[in-house]
């Protein structure tokens, strides 16, 4: 299995190495994104108990009871329940969102170093034909043509699968913006009626 793996990253010439350790990176940054954005870091419950919680803040419970009450906290005016919803937004996905562009600059790399793999497979298949003659010269281009195609099947292999990764984390991530306007929604109601 491992000798296999070693086979096809030699065929493909260095750019695999590369690319081997962006698909690295992008996968281990997904896949880390993505459970810290399911597990309990940031669950805010369900929306049928935020009335409650908003208008009983000491009865809520987890994530979402930590930031009605502060929200509520001491504050008199809707414009200061917007601003500490606004703390609590930053605090919560401004590292997340950082990451975010991380992974897809990552992932919007794999297929370029793919392509760079493929201009010198290409390069070196040019450069065989000019020098050499016969039979040999369909070994030099066939060679030559197998790494251009692998790297670029490689980059493209590793991008495709992070694309859909990026669109789970940010449908995740609108989920908690969604979830934090209707809690930030449902409080300014309540300092409205109080």
């Amino acid at each position: 299995m491992v000798e296999e793996i070693i086979s096809i990253l030699d065929s493909g010439g260095w750019v695999m190495y590369p690319l081997a350790l962006l698909a690295l990176l992008i996968y281990t940054n997904g896949i880390e994104l993505v459970i810290f954005l399911s597990k309990g870091n940031i669950q805010l419950g369900r929306d049928t108990e935020w009335l409650q919680w908003v208008y009983s803040p000491e009865s809520a419970k987890g994530r979402a009871g930590e930031i009605i009450r502060y929200t509520q906290e001491n504050v008199s005016a809707s414009k200061h329940v917007r601003n500490r919803f606004e703390e609590v937004r930053q605090s919560i996905l401004h590292n997340v969102e950082r990451r975010v562009i991380f992974l897809n600059t990552l992932v919007a790399a794999a297929p370029l170093m793919g392509l760079l793999g493929t201009v010198i497979g290409m390069l070196a298949t040019f450069s065989g034909i000019a020098r050499q003659g016969g039979g040999d010269t369909v070994d030099v281009v066939a060679s030559g043509i197998s790494e251009a195609l692998i790297t670029t099947q490689t980059g493209l292999v590793i991008a495709l699968p992070g694309i859909f990764l990026v669109l789970v984390i940010r449908n995740r991530i609108h989920s908690i913006e969604a979830a934090l306007a209707r809690i930030e929604s449902l409080s300014l109601t309540k300092l409205q009626f109080d």
